[in-house]
This record gives structure tokens, C-alpha cells and sequence, in this order.
């Protein structure tokens, strides 16, 4: 009987995959590679070898969940196309994870948490803009993913009260412009993981929070421009 699920992140530049217990929610494996623009021919390769590795088959494959974003507009279309085909093909549930969320998760599994502590992920839109959000450190949600232009005023009124731990790809934008407020902390490094994804997936999966897998669309969060190329 199935009893994995396959996380898949694709948000950044980083594609990480993971894999999870569903019964204990236990991670059984990952492996991520750090390459630029490598989504698209690497992703595949990357969760066929992590399942080699851990000895285990797409039978045993039980859901597959990918990162909904926000983040990288090209990288949330390879995910999700990923994660649709293998649902299609295995007939198997769909689940979609916030990358935001799934970031503060990361950091309150390795913070001691307190009543006045705030998680903020904050990703790179361009410019001094960010996509961001507020968490607790139990996951509870403050301030739903939002797109914010940062200045010296951002998060005035959170930082009053509470303690705000930033961090992401986007959080050395505001690292200047909250250099004199003593209530704002940063670390760097931070970059989306699967094994986040995986470990809120499989609390999704008991509640049966399955998506569509014919008309899932990643959470862009922002309208998505193109452009035409010059001749």
C-alpha cells in the first residue's frame, strides 16, 4: 500500500525534493541541487535518484506535494507541472503547500518559541518589494502572504508589540531600512525546502486538503507580466 509522499520545491532557485512517512510523518529522504535555470531537466532526475536511493518506487507514492508559492513564476510552472503529471499518471491526490508558510516552518522547527516572537519570510519580487507573511512559531497565520514595498516603516505597527525574526531571499532588502529598529532580527541563508513542504503536506493530507489536479494553478500572488522579445 502506498504510504509516501512526494514533495517537490520549486519556488527558488534551489530544486529540492523530499520524501515523507504519511502515517508518522517521518522524512525518509531528500536531495536538492543549487543550480541556476536547472529546474526543468533536473527535477525529474532528482526525484527518480531519491527514490532509487531510499529504495523505494513511484508505487509506493501515495500523494505528491509541490510548493504553491509565491516565488518564481518559471520555477511554480515546472513544479506544478511535475506534481500534475505524476498525480495524473499515478492516480493519486494532489496537495499545494505555501512556500512562505512551509519557510516559517523551517525556522520554528529550529527556534524556541515565545508569546511575542513573529516569523517573517520574506521572498525577492524585484526591486525593494518582497512577497511576505507573519506566523507564530505554531504555524498560526498573523499577516496572509502579501506583496510589500519596503521602506523605513514597514511592519511598524507588528514590530510595536511583537519581536519579528525575518528571513529568505528577500529579507536583506529590509536588513538597512530596519537596521535602528531593536525589535527586528534577521538570518541569512534561508531558502525554500521540500522537507518543509513534506512535513506540512502530510498534516494536509489528514485533512484530505486535496486540489484539483486538471485546474490547479500555482499562487502567484501578483498578476504575472510578459513581454514580447525585440527582433
Amino acid at each position: 500500500m502506498p504510504s509516501l509522499i512526494l514533495s517537490l520545491e520549486t519556488s527558488s532557485a534551489v530544486c529540492s525534493v523530499a520524501l515523507h512517512r504519511l502515517d508518522d510523518g517521518r522524512l525518509v529522504g531528500q536531495s536538492e541541487l543549487r543550480l541556476e535555470k536547472s529546474h526543468s531537466s533536473h527535477l525529474s532526475v532528482l526525484i527518480s535518484q531519491l527514490l532509487e536511493n531510499m529504495l523505494h518506487t513511484l508505487a509506493d507514492v501515495a500523494a505528491v506535494a509541490v510548493s504553491d508559492g509565491p516565488g518564481s513564476y518559471t520555477g511554480l510552472r515546472i513544479g506544478a507541472a511535475a506534481a500534475k503529471g505524476l498525480c495524473y499518471a499515478l492516480d493519486i491526490p494532489l496537495l499545494a503547500v505555501s512556500t512562505l508558510a512551509a519557510l516559517a516552518r523551517q525556522i520554528a522547527a529550529a527556534t524556541v518559541p515565545t508569546e511575542d516572537l513573529l516569523l517573517c519570510p520574506m521572498l525577492d519580487a524585484r526591486r525593494m518589494e518582497v512577497y511576505t507573511a507573519l506566523y507564530r512559531p505554531d504555524g498560526a497565520e498573523v499577516l496572509a502572504p502579501t506583496p510589500l514595498i519596503l521602506d523605513e516603516t514597514s511592519l511598524a505597527e507588528q514590530t510595536t508589540h511583537h519581536r519579528v525574526l525575518c528571513f529568505g531571499n528577500g529579507a536583506a532588502k529590509f536588513q538597512t531600512l530596519a537596521a535602528g529598529n531593536p525589535n527586528v532580527a534577521f538570518l541569512t541563508g534561508i531558502e525554500p525546502s521540500a522537507v518543509a513542504v513534506g512535513a506540512l503536506a502530510v498534516e494536509a493530507y489528514a485533512r484530505q486538503e486535496f486540489r484539483d489536479v486538471a485546474y490547479y494553478e500555482p499562487f502567484y500572488l501578483k498578476e504575472v507580466y510578459t513581454t514580447t522579445p525585440k527582433s
